[in-house]
């Protein structure tokens, strides 16, 4: 496939021609073949699931490094646009790197590399090199593709994928990988889109196939003794949450786009990379960690880091849809003839953004409840129990009838405060059944087991919600939400961005 650096918007699909499918009860048709349907491989205990890995940029090779160490999974292809480069992002010097050799006992891997080092190639370097080490392990090595789709056609014997791939492609993989019959698990966010995380849930709920998007949080036993702790009473009746992150952490509030072209890098397949996305040229600061600043690739701090709170929230207070969402964003400003200026920002996340959902009242013990977002360093206002306490820099707070609740950001370390009640208060034995690991759980369901904690059907409503608070930011409107009909119906114009806009021939 050419890179079509002269391809003429006019292939993209107009958005108002979606939106009536977009917007209707009915997700557009899940075509799931037939033969798929109760036709799962059946798997002995000792059985391994062969899977691949698509998408092995930085956090690709960081998952694939842990899925070597299950013996129960066998990686068997990779497939990346990207095919060896070294000017990925680090989580600081040298992390990547050190993180390979630890996991594959390889002291000296990529000895004189300089950058961060990733790709299909290094994938599956990295991935026949510890396997050649695995004494009696019959392994005829690991295929790389650039293309999922052709890696999906060829791949025969594949039982499972490992969806990596920047957020705008989760989709476009999931669902073809379901349509093959093959298990997936899928990096988060679940997607940027609405209409894409309804579409994946649907799909995968008919196809009686396992999937998980990684929140691993949701599995932790940390996250059962929240649950455990709210559902003993231990503040009450919750009526109110504030969660806040210090994300972004990678460059944010891009107000325009590049105007530069740089050379798109020998051996990246830039169209590939692109998916759905209406065709631009390349330019390093939409690809790697910088997608998730830009709305047509990312998902923001809220998407990136929002799914592993509200995952811990949404279980503890068993939330669904919400009514009404609200939000808020930094603006910026510029200095033009003198004169300052504020710039409208209509092509990426922001630096900082706050958003308020309500949510209905979900039965006996749970009322309206009212969450708060904040991100970008914005923090809630310090409750007069924690005394001289500093907020941490990430965090979520549980506000109950009968006192407040502490946890880190993924709801782990839930603790009362002030301190002294919570040293007076005793924790409640465990009454939920406890989690092997959100991998292992994986691995179990698609060997015949219990469905894991996070399967997409399951993640589809709080993704939903995430989404939908990036809409009302952008059209700076409370919206008010009809999720059984896919619609905001206070604000007709902003259905335009419930449904991204497809180029031809990448169409869901």
């Amino acid at each position: 496939m050419d890179n079509h650096k002269d391809q003429p918007q006019g292939n993209l699909l107009s958005r108002r021609a979606f939106m009536g499918a977009a917007t209707t009860s009915a997700v557009a048709a899940s075509f799931i073949p037939r033969n798929v349907m109760g036709k799962q491989k059946k798997f002995s205990p000792g059985d391994k699931l062969n899977i691949a890995c698509i998408g092995v940029g930085t956090q690709g090779t960081r998952v694939m490094l842990d899925l070597l160490k299950h013996p129960e999974l066998q990686i068997v292809a990779v497939c990346d646009p990207n095919r060896d480069d070294n000017t990925y992002l680090n989580w600081g010097h040298f992390e990547l790197r050190d993180g390979i050799r630890e996991a594959i006992e390889e002291p000296n891997w990529d000895e004189g590399v300089s950058g961060c080092r990733a790709g299909r190639i290094p994938a599956k370097q990295i991935v026949e090199t510890w396997y050649g080490k695995q004494k009696g392990m019959k392994y005829k090595g690991c295929a790389e593709y650039a293309d999922f789709r052709e890696l999906l056609e060829k791949e025969k014997d594949l039982d499972a994928v490992i969806v990596g791939t920047p957020d705008h492609q989760h989709a476009q993989v999931s669902i073809h990988a379901l349509q093959k019959g093959k298990h997936v698990f899928c990096q988060k966010p679940m997607t940027n889109s609405i209409y894409e995380a309804r579409l994946m849930g649907k799909i995968a709920a008919e196809s009686g196939l396992v999937t998980q998007v990684a929140t691993g949080n949701v599995s932790s036993e940390a996250t059962d003794v929240l649950c455990e702790m709210l559902w003993d009473g231990a503040i009450g009746t919750v009526r109110e949450v504030h969660n806040w992150s210090n994300r972004p952490v990678w460059p944010s509030g891009f107000t325009k786009i590049p105007q530069e072209q740089p050379p798109i890098p020998d051996g990246f397949n830039w169209d590939l990379w692109l998916g759905r996305a209406a065709y631009r040229p390349f330019h390093p600061l939409y690809t790697h960690t910088i997608f998730r600043s830009w709305y047509d690739f990312g998902t923001g701090a809220i998407g990136d880091m929002g799914c592993y709170s509200f995952a811990a929230i949404y279980r503890a207070l068993k939330l669904g849809a919400p009514d009404t969402v609200e939000a808020s964003a930094s603006i910026y400003c510029d200095v033009i003839d003198t004169i300052p200026i504020n710039l409208d920002n209509s092509v990426a996340h922001p630096q900082a953004m706050t958003a308020f959902f309500k949510f209905p009242a979900r039965g006996l013990g749970f009322p309206e409840v009212s969450l708060y977002w904040y991100d970008g360093g914005l923090l809630p206002v310090k409750p007069p129990e924690m005394g001289d306490e500093d907020l941490p820099i990430e965090g979520i707070l549980f506000v109950g009838d009968q006192g407040k609740l502490l946890t880190n950001f993924q709801g782990g370390e839930p603790r009362l405060i002030p301190a002294e009640r919570d040293k007076l208060y005793t924790r409640p034995l465990p009454t939920i059944p406890r989690s092997k690991g959100h991998i292992q759980d994986w691995i179990d369901a698609c060997k015949g087991g219990p469905l894991p904690r996070a399967d997409f059907a399951t993640a589809a409503t709080l993704t939903e919600s995430l989404n939908l608070a990036i809409i009302a930011m952008r059209t700076r409107k409370k919206l008010h939400w009809d999720a059984a009909s896919m619609r905001i119906t206070n604000v007709p114009e902003a259905n335009e961005l419930v449904k991204p806009l497809y180029r031809e021939g990448w169409e869901l």
